[in-house]
């Protein structure tokens, strides 16, 4: 009888830097993500930003900290990542 191991692996999680722009309320954070696109006519790279929402348990981010945020399952209707950890302080 041959036994089978199977590892259930997710896969690779999306992880991104930003600031945390807002944290009024209770374990969320917004943070604000950048990211370079280029144009499709002109080439230039253009700075376009969006606003994440994510899981803070703990409340450990304040207004002004870089944190870094991993994707993660649904926690309500728009909250998709959750806090990973705080890169540097605000000053």
């Amino acid at each position: 009888m041959a036994t089978q191991t199977t590892t259930a692996t997710r896969g690779r999680r999306v992880e991104l830097q930003g600031e945390v722009v807002a944290n009024k309320t209770q374990k969320t954070i917004s943070v604000l993500v950048y990211r370079t696109v280029k144009h499709d006519k002109y080439g230039k790279y253009v700075k376009k930003s969006t606003v994440l929402k994510a899981h803070d348990e703990k409340q450990v981010a304040k207004v002004g900290d870089t944190v870094t945020i991993v994707e993660s399952r649904p926690i309500s209707k728009t909250k998709r990542w959750t806090l990973s950890g705080v890169v540097s302080a605000a000053k």
